[in-house]
Order: structure tokens, then C-alpha cells, then sequence
């Protein structure tokens, strides 16, 4: 349930306070099984299909871990920059709610496997901010509550709740960053920019596909206000599961608006959690927010210390793929393109597809033609992602091939795109089906040359008296005449040879 809130502009709060944030992603990892026993994690099934008695906590059950949950692990905190622990162990964090079949999360408290790190993140104007990672731990999910009967799907006004225990044990890697400081207006913009760079981080890694709209990556805001030039933090509020990257951005930019309305008005910021609403922007009280030591964390007895080799650590480091913001540097410059380029690609959603098309054997600049111009506009209008269009990078780079080879122009090429998305078959497929090939014969040219001059007494006379670029007129028609398949480059040559002009 939402209700209004008071609120300041953004620029009044900034004018007298500065935000502070802390930013907790927690990110499901793509294992075959659960992080403790070998239930399966595929999406789908039906629920409580999937548990046994150790993800269900049922007494004599003990739990194993997960060897590629820890090497999953180990890879993001490298990828951070962080230290990995020669030693570390699981703890039980306790608290009771219903999705919770344990009554206890097997989690990492005081031991982290990953500690004391750093990740880079590009802004939209191409500067970049340091964002430092307090620590990366293991742990895992919980169950899913299903409330039924109200207007909100939240437990306010429903009359039973739905409990599915199919996730309750899959791999969890919680990223928790330190305090982030010095952001001051562009806070929301560095909370969005942070959450996109670790979800092509984790991406890149490939121990998460990390789609947050399916939960698989979900991101806590936690936000402060203190009063400009002073160094003690504020109160924070807590909002949870962020599940995109526009929402992050307006949860830290709702928050710091609340916030400072708050503490104008002379009140005081309560400790808890919040929801976030997407069709509002706006947040809402969840419940107080406990602290440590109420979870009564303690040393997990049923699973032994991981203590991962140095060796088994440096072979993972010698494996690591290239990291996203060095591949984007990378990129730019060798497609000799800028910043603001890159960031419009990014927004898109189009590098993969561009990157594929080139290792197609596309060109650069054509895959980036295609995938930011026609296809994108196919994808805004069908409401997809470029991603789920129905063509595949090896298609549009047959089809900038084509073009190359002059079998098509670009015109006809966009015919072959339309028919390619539109179920016709591959791109030399759509070509044959629609008779699409340009036309380039001298002889099947050459009629409609003749017809063109005929009908233009007046522009051949001024092409033939040096006026050259009247042949653009004729060139034209001709096209008009072929229902755009002609070469256009060919048809101005023969024109001019027709009427007895050089181009020089």
C-alpha cells in the first residue's frame, strides 16, 4: 500500500545535505544444484518440487557445499579486486520467517570468503568513479512467499499466504560495498552505474546470467543524509530488492529527497526497511531494521572451514576473462568511436549483438549501423530487447555482406531485415522470395537510363552542358523505375556516358 509522502526537490536537499550510500547486490549463481545439497536449481518446476530434507532443515539432514558455488565465489571477489580469505567459515544467521524452512540462513558473518575490494564504473559523461567493496560472501537463498487474495500481492490485506521452497538453498553471493562518499548530486547515477557494471561483471565471469527482473540479481539501498561539511554518517533506511537498474537510481533518488524533508522539517530518520514501488518511484515503511547481533550469528557446526589453495586461486585469477570496463576501453578505441558512442550502445543493449556480428565477419561500423539504427528501432517498436528479436548477429552480418558485395543497397537491405523478422527465412532466403538482388546488368539498366533522359529533356540538357550533380535527379528516377534495386553508382556512370559527359 502506498501513501503520500513529503518531499523536497532533489536540488534543495542537495543544497544542504550530502548523500551518503551503501549498496548490497545479492546475486543468484548459475550452479546445476543448491549451494548445500544436490537439489536441482532449474527454473519452472513445480513448487516444493524441488527440496530434500537438508534444504528443508529436517533433523539428521546435513548439508555439503557446493564446490562451484565456492569457485563462483572466488572469481567475483578476484574480479573486485578483492583479497580472498586463506581461511574462512559459514555462520547461521537466525531470525524466523516463513520462507525460511531452517528458521536459520547458512550464511558468512565475521569470515568472508572475499574482502576489501574495488570496482571502477563509468558514468554516463565517460568519468569514472571507485566504488569500494567491503566483502563478498557465500550464502544462500531463501524460499518464496506467495501472498494471495489482496490488490498488491504483498502480505497487507491478503487472506492466506503461498509457500514455495524451490529456491530456499540456491547459491547466493552477497556484494556488499563500504560507505560511498562523495558522489553529492550524481548519487543515484553512481548507485545505477555500480549495479550495471557488476551485472556485466558477473555476466562476463558467466556464474550468472544475473536477469534482475527474474530476482536472479536484486540490489538493497541503503541511503544516509549529513548535513554538508560534517563527516557523521546520518540514519539510514534500508530499500530492498531493487530489481532493475532505473529503479535503483529513483529508490537512491526518492530516498535522498524523503530524507531531506525529513530532517527540514526537524524529525527524525527511523532505522528500517522500505519498499520500493515501480509505479510511483516512491517507497514505503517495511519493519525496523534489526541489527547484527540480533541474528545471533553463530559458527555453522555442520560444514567445514573452506580454505581454498593459493594455487586454486591463482589458476582461477589466470582464467579470468577480460573484465567489462577494460573490453569497453578496448572497443573504443579500436571502432574509433567516443564516449558518448560507447554509453549509447550500452543503453541500447546492442554490444553483444555488435560484437558477435563482427566476429560474424562484419565490419565495425555496419554492425554498429544495423544493430543502433534499424534493428533498435524494430526492437522499440515490438517492446522487446534487441536480444529477443528474431534475427541473429551471423544473420546481420550476412546481411552487411550482401551490401559489401553490392547484392544489395541499403534500402533492400532493410527489406531483408523486415523479412528476416518477420519469419521469411535467412537473409538469402528473403532475397530470393522478394527478388530483392540490386540490379547492376548494363543491359537491364540501360532501358530505364534511356526512359529517364527521354522523360527529362531539360535536366539532360543542363548534365550535358556541365552541370553534373543534375544527374542525382535522373539517378532517381531510375531507382523510382526499379522499385529501388537498381546501382545507383552504376546508373550515374551510364548516364553520364549516355550523355556524353565526364565526371571529372
Amino acid at each position: 500500500m502506498t501513501t503520500t509522502t513529503d518531499l523536497v526537490s532533489y536540488e534543495d536537499a542537495l543544497a544542504s545535505y550530502d548523500p551518503v550510500m551503501g549498496l548490497e547486490v545479492h546475486v543468484e549463481l548459475g550452479t546445476k544444484t543448491k549451494m548445500f545439497c544436490g537439489c536441482s536449481t532449474e527454473l519452472g518446476a513445480e513448487p516444493n518440487s524441488q527440496t530434500c530434507p537438508t534444504c528443508l532443515g529436517l533433523p539428521g539432514a546435513l548439508p555439503v557445499v557446493n564446490a562451484t558455488g565456492v569457485e563462483s565465489a572466488i572469481k567475483i571477489g578476484l574480479a573486485l579486486n578483492c583479497e580472498i580469505a586463506e581461511w574462512c567459515r559459514f555462520a547461521r544467521k537466525n531470525y524466523f520467517y516463513p520462507d525460511m524452512p531452517k528458521n536459520f540462513q547458512t550464511s558468512q558473518y565475521d569470515e568472508p570468503i572475499a574482502f576489501n575490494g574495488y570496482l571502477d564504473v563509468q558514468l554516463e559523461d565517460g568519468e569514472t568513479f571507485r566504488v569500494q567493496i567491503e566483502r563478498a560472501h557465500m550464502e544462500e537463498d531463501t524460499g518464496k512467499s506467495l501472498h494471495v487474495g489482496g490488490a498488491t500481492g504483498r502480505i497487507h490485506g491478503a487472506s492466506h499466504s503461498l509457500l514455495d521452497y524451490n529456491r530456499a538453498g540456491i547459491p547466493l553471493i552477497e556484494i556488499v560495498t563500504k560507505p560511498i562518499e562523495g558522489a553529492g548530486e550524481r548519487a543515484p547515477e553512481v548507485a545505477k552505474a555500480y549495479v550495471r557494471e557488476l551485472r556485466e561483471l558477473i555476466r562476463a565471469l558467466g556464474v550468472s546470467e544475473a536477469r534482475m527482473e527474474m530476482g536472479q540479481m536484486r540490489c538493497d539501498v541503503n541511503l544516509s543524509l549529513r548535513p554538508n561539511g560534517t563527516e557523521k554518517f546520518g540514519t539510514r533506511s534500508e530499500t530492498k530488492n531493487v530489481n532493475s537498474l532505473r529503479s535503483v537510481e529513483r529508490a537512491a533518488r526518492f530516498e535522498i529527497q524523503r530524507h531531506a524533508a525529513v530532517l527540514s522539517s526537524g524529525g527524525t530518520i527511523v532505522q528500517e526497511t522500505r519498499h520500493f514501488h515501480e509505479d510511483t518511484g516512491s517507497t514505503t515503511s517495511g519493519r525496523v531494521k534489526e541489527e547484527a547481533e540480533d541474528y545471533r550469528y553463530f559458527p555453522e557446526p555442520d560444514l567445514v572451514p573452506v580454505a581454498p589453495s593459493r594455487e586454486w586461486v591463482e589458476e582461477i585469477r589466470g582464467a579470468l576473462p577480460e573484465m567489462p570496463l577494460a573490453r569497453r576501453t578496448r572497443l573504443l578505441a579500436e571502432w574509433g568511436i567516443t564516449a558518448t558512442d560507447m554509453q549509447a550502445i550500452l543503453n541500447a543493449g546492442a554490444l553483444e549483438p555488435i560484437v558477435a556480428t563482427i566476429d560474424a565477419g562484419s565490419d565495425a561500423a555496419s554492425a554498429r549501423k544495423w544493430w543502433m539504427g534499424e534493428l533498435a528501432r524494430s526492437a522499440n517498436e515490438s517492446g522487446t530487447s534487441l536480444d529477443e528479436l528474431a534475427i541473429t548477429p551471423a544473420q546481420v552480418a550476412r546481411v552487411t555482406e550482401l551490401v559489401s558485395k553490392g547484392d544489395l543497397n541499403d534500402k533492400l537491405a532493410r527489406q531483408v531485415i523486415e523479412g528476416v523478422l518477420a519469419g521469411e527465412g535467412t537473409p538469402d532466403e528473403v532475397v530470393d522470395k522478394r527478388g530483392l538482388k540490386v540490379v547492376s546488368d548494363d543491359s537491364a539498366l540501360g532501358t530505364a537510363v534511356d526512359e529517364a533522359i527521354a522523360g527529362n529533356p531539360g535536366i539532360a540538357d543542363k548534365i550535358r552542358g556541365g552541370k553534373v550533380a543534375a544527374a542525382g535527379a535522373l539517378v532517381g528516377a531510375v531507382m523510382k523505375a526499379t522499385r529501388g534495386q537498381a546501382d545507383a553508382a552504376r546508373v550515374k556512370e551510364l548516364i553520364l556516358e549516355k550523355l556524353g559527359v565526364s565526371e571529372g
